[in-house]
């Protein structure tokens, strides 16, 4: 493996090496017991046990951008495009699979024992209304509730029935009307003063800060205060608060009536370690990983602890492996088969055994159905044929004759490839087709506009799901087109696309596009790279490549390598640093001179990217040092100034970049790509950053003309082979990289793949059917 090009560097007396700073920590509660700032809102997740957290989990758990954590809560709820009875939503009203009988039998009976506990009545009412599987698996956990049977049922896999599977004859649709909203549908409710002030009483009482008052009112709801009286672990709901944090606040409430076993900190502890396990990513984690990490916070039998968690509808449990026994229906095989049967199911290895928060579970059922519905309602209807012979290269053709005959298709490839997508809704437009482009980001929007020629056929998922651009919607909830591409696919989590495929109608062509390569979604779930894996659908690989040296770059990148390039209009410099403080120097000394002389690339179009929020080189530091430079002043709105380049993080994994324009008594006055934004005053901290550098994952769907990489010798732990790639591929014309990590870069290259991240979504698919590959 041979080294980057070396290129002509400033000639700069060295720094001292600035002391090294808190480079990120994962406490969310300061030393008075306030929500910190890294933890919360840089996303600096702790990991699981058994599950230690890679590097690139390390930088993935930057997600976004530091605020995003403490922003609208609205996320939480959001179920993954359900109807209003909890089942996922289409056109017509067969029965329901048996996989979607489980999921709302299991969300029923969580309801009814919150319900049950809320007014302290006796046992829950008997479920008359269900029948076949739902009521077997409600019977069930009544009997585990009532201590009939032992929980440890639900996690033998040899005792347990195979785990259901969705019925040979497809999908089952549901009804249009159960069409969920857009995703501003479920905006969060904000705390009344009264509760307010009530929560702060028992905070108080428990030893917490009052700033807690508030997110803990909105999240809990108006009985928050009782809430947390009765259990004062509720507490680690609240975004930011950590477990040592909860339990201190329960020993000053309760005294020594509680204990590290207390039923109400295990079923919060299990609850929790769910919710940190989805700001890396995941799905669901392994019922040994959640037992592993219970143990390690003093819970003593944390099998118990598990079991107690899913019989109060904590979690949900899943089991995904070998059902040796399916075949055999009830009935029809007797003695020696059944016996054989089980012979060649002890042979075979165990079942795993999922845990999984309903939000994220019903997102993926409700996902994995509507995908299999788009495979399947496809109609051939216009002639593609003359499109495809006009297209402007081969690779777009090959993805308009594969449009042509599936309703689903992945298409993958760079930066470049992005013209084949943007042909396809321009060939579908001329077939007289109601075809749009959808971007992640506002950059990728304005790119496709241009490519595709038509402004109007360009718009952000956001706006799309919001009805703030695009189509709109028919008289059924669907929005109103033929034809949806979804640029930067991988950056779907696995709740937008379950909302996304819930807003098609059946018939309408979905084709999800964009490069496996770089870092994946902000939220929970890998939708693009499990598609993939599962073929589910048609797939067409571009065979346009990136262009230039930095093209050249990144390509070697994305098969493990880092090449050598020639680079002879200096598109790719390397600026060797010996440590942080000299990382920070010159990078401030590229952007606001080096790169503008000599690329002739103004500072305002040159982005920086360093590898983590924290720490002497991070983008606090970075940000603080090009303010001084290139818009210096008292920092008067909340430490912001007019013409501030700013990031704002309106939603969990939302970064729309922006520029400062005022302040007043309403908010932060900020101009985001030409859309005027107004931030309150108690929500500037929060959801607004300095955005001169960003992390790789706020960068992601994002292009500048000029990129300056900044890897200080600290930043080594959190490179990946995602990361480098992520992050060099932003540049169009120049990249710089400030390197101080050595021979770190080119093994995080080799040697660092992916994040694995543990999604139900790959076996929903495969084991849904398609139709007839003839």
């Amino acid at each position: 493996m041979t080294a980057l090009p070396r290129g002509e560097t400033p000639d700069l007396a060295a720094e001292n090496h600035e002391d090294r700073e808190d480079a990120g920590s994962d406490d969310a509660v300061g030393a008075a017991g306030t929500p910190g700032d890294d933890a919360s809102a840089e996303g600096g997740a702790e990991p699981v046990p058994e599950s230690p957290e890679s590097p690139e989990a390390s930088a993935e758990s930057e997600t976004a951008a530091d605020p995003e954590a403490a922003a609208d809560s609205a996320d939480a709820e959001v179920s993954g495009g359900t109807g209003a009875d909890g089942t996922p939503g289409t056109d017509a009203a067969p029965a329901l699979s048996e996989a979607e009988i489980e999921l709302a039998a299991q969300r029923e009976l969580r309801e009814r024992i919150e319900k049950r506990k809320a007014e302290k009545e006796g046992p829950i009412a008997a479920g008359t209304k269900l029948s076949g599987p739902a009521a077997d698996l409600l019977a069930a956990v009544r009997a585990v509730e009532s201590g009939e049977k032992a929980a440890t049922a639900f996690f033998e896999p040899r005792a347990s029935a195979p785990a259901p599977r969705p019925a040979a004859d497809g999908p089952a649709p549901v009804p249009s009307a159960a069409r969920p909203r857009p995703a501003e549908q479920r905006p969060t409710q904000p705390a009344s003063p009264e509760a307010a002030d009530a929560v702060a009483a028992v905070l108080a009482e428990g030893g917490a800060p009052e700033a807690l008052a508030r997110p803990a009112a909105v999240t809990l709801g108006e009985q928050a205060a009782g809430l947390l009286r009765e259990d004062p672990w509720q507490l680690l709901s609240v975004p930011g608060v950590r477990p040592e944090q909860a339990d201190g606040f329960a020993r000053a409430l309760l005294g020594t009536e509680c204990g590290p076993d207390d039923e109400r900190r295990t079923a919060a502890l299990v609850g929790w370690l769910l919710e940190r396990a989805a700001l890396q990513g995941h799905t669901a984690l392994d019922a040994s990983q959640v037992r592993a990490a219970l143990a390690e916070r003093a819970v003593t039998d944390p099998g118990a602890a598990v079991e107690h968690a899913v019989a109060e509808g904590v979690v949900l449990v899943f089991q995904d492996g070998l059902d040796a026994v399916e075949a055999a229906e009830p009935g029809e095989t007797e003695g020696d088969d059944v016996d054989g049967a089980q012979d060649a199911h002890d042979e075979q290895e165990p079942v795993q055994v999922l845990l999984g928060l309903d939000r994220y579970a019903l997102a993926e059922e409700s996902l994995a159905d509507g995908l299999a519905r788009l495979v399947n309602a496809c109609e051939k209807g216009a002639d593609w044929t003359d499109a495809a012979s006009a297209a402007p290269s081969p690779s777009a053709a090959e993805l308009i004759r594969t449009v042509a005959t599936a309703g689903l298709v992945a298409h993958s490839g760079g930066e470049s490839a992005r013209a084949e997508p943007a042909a396809l809704v321009s060939a579908a437009q001329g077939l007289g087709l109601r075809a749009f482009g959808a971007a992640h980001s506002v950059d990728g929007r304005h790119r496709l506009a241009t490519a595709v020629g038509d402004p109007q056929a360009a718009v952000t998922l956001r706006d799309l799901l919001s009805g703030a651009a695009g189509p709109g919607r028919d008289t059924d909830g669907a929005l109103a087109l033929d034809l949806l591409v979804v640029l930067d696919a991988p950056q779907l989590d696995v709740e937008t696309a379950a909302m996304l495929v819930e807003s098609l109608a059946d018939g309408t062509r979905l084709v999800l596009s964009g490069d496996p390569g770089v870092l994946g979604s902000a939220g929970a779930g890998r939708v693009f790279a499990d598609v993939l894996a599962a073929r589910a659908c048609p797939q067409v690989v571009s065979r346009t490549p990136d262009p230039g040296p930095i093209g050249e770059l990144v390509s070697g990148i994305g098969i493990g390598e880092l090449t050598q390039v020639d680079a002879p209009g200096r598109e790719v410099v390397i600026v060797p640093v010996r440590d942080a403080g000299e990382a920070v120097h010159r990078t401030v000394q590229l952007v606001a001179d080096s790169v503008p002389r000599a690329i002739g690339v103004p500072s305002s179009d040159t982005q920086v990217i360093t590898v983590g929020h924290g720490g002497s080189a991070g983008t606090k530091a970075l940000n603080a040092a090009l303010k001084e430079r290139l818009n210096p002043g008292p920092g008067r709105f909340g430490g912001f100034d007019p013409g501030d380049r700013v990031v704002h993080v309106p939603a969990p994994g939302r970064a729309v970049p922006g520029s400062v324009v005022s302040a007043d008594a309403e908010g932060l006055h900020l101009d985001c790509a030409g859309t005027p934004v107004v931030v309150p005053p108690d929500a500037v901290e929060s959801s607004v950053r300095h955005s001169w550098a960003l992390s790789a994952h706020q960068a992601a769907g994002m292009r500048w003309p000029a990129v300056v990489v900044v890897l200080p010798g600290d930043a080594a732990q959190g490179l990946s082979r995602p990361w480098v790639y992520t992050a060099f591929s932003r540049g169009e014309r120049h990249l710089s990289v400030v390197h101080g990590v050595d021979q770190a870069l080119p093994r995080s290259v080799a040697e660092i793949p992916a994040q694995e991240r543990t999604t139900r979504l790959r076996p929903l698919l495969e084991a849904l059917p398609t139709p007839d590959a003839s």
